[in-house]
């Protein structure tokens, strides 16, 4: 009875992890897009390059779960 329902809440856990896994790289993808694309209106208006420059706050933590998310697929596969 107990390992049933181990396996089963590891089972949906995993499903979990990984759709939120791909909403942060395709949020990393995004942010990284706009940073790149907004960068070269960023002299014209002020509005854009505060935008610009606070996008690091968003950028490194979606990067650290980037790489983590790359480190857990190579130790698997290995």
């Amino acid at each position: 009875m107990i390992s049933t329902v181990t396996a089963t809440t590891t089972i949906v856990a995993m499903t979990q992890v990984m759709t939120y896994s791909i909403i942060a790289v395709i949020a990393l993808l995004t942010i990284l897009t706009l940073k790149e694309i907004l960068n070269t209106e960023s002299s014209k208006n002020k509005r854009i390059r505060s935008f610009v420059e606070g996008t690091n706050v968003a950028i490194v933590p979606l990067l650290l779960v980037f790489v983590s998310i790359v480190g857990y697929k190579v130790v698997t596969v290995i």
